[in-house]
């Protein structure tokens, strides 16, 4: 008996992402991906771009404007903004600190809201409270 044989899995055009304005990566994976019309953005903690020192100033509120900002110069790199993201993870150290993370969050997304999944963890890397990726589309 003959089996069919497999059909051959296309291989993605990938292009990778680096932004000078957003903190390198601090392990092997990439600041962003772009395939097709689809740019995959690594999550950010609240590392300056300039010293690589996490810069959180003691409060949540800080350390999500700079996880946001981060955020912000990839996808600008990519040539896009926060409007053309359509989805968010967010992960935080304290579910307390979830409506403080919100009052940020939601001046960056105020008009064109993702969807978004928030997630309680232990711990992130760095000792950060809160990291957040996120997904866009052209």
């Amino acid at each position: 008996m003959n089996m069919p044989r497999p059909k051959p899995v296309p291989i993605l055009h990938r292009t990778y992402v680096k932004s000078a304005q957003a903190p390198p990566a601090i392990g092997p994976y990439s600041q962003a991906v772009s395939v097709g019309d689809t740019l995959y953005c690594s999550g950010q903690i609240a590392l300056d771009p300039e010293t690589g020192n996490l810069e959180n100033k003691g409060t949540i509120e800080a350390e999500t404007e700079m996880v946001l900002r981060n955020l912000g110069a990839v996808l600008h790199s990519a040539g896009l903004d926060y409007k053309h993201v359509v989805s968010c993870q967010v992960y935080l150290t304290n579910m307390g600190d979830y409506a403080l993370m919100n009052e940020v969050y939601s001046q960056y997304f105020s008009s064109a809201q993702p969807a978004r999944q928030a997630i309680g963890v232990s711990e992130l890397p760095r000792g950060a409270r809160v990291l957040i990726s996120c997904i866009a589309v052209r």
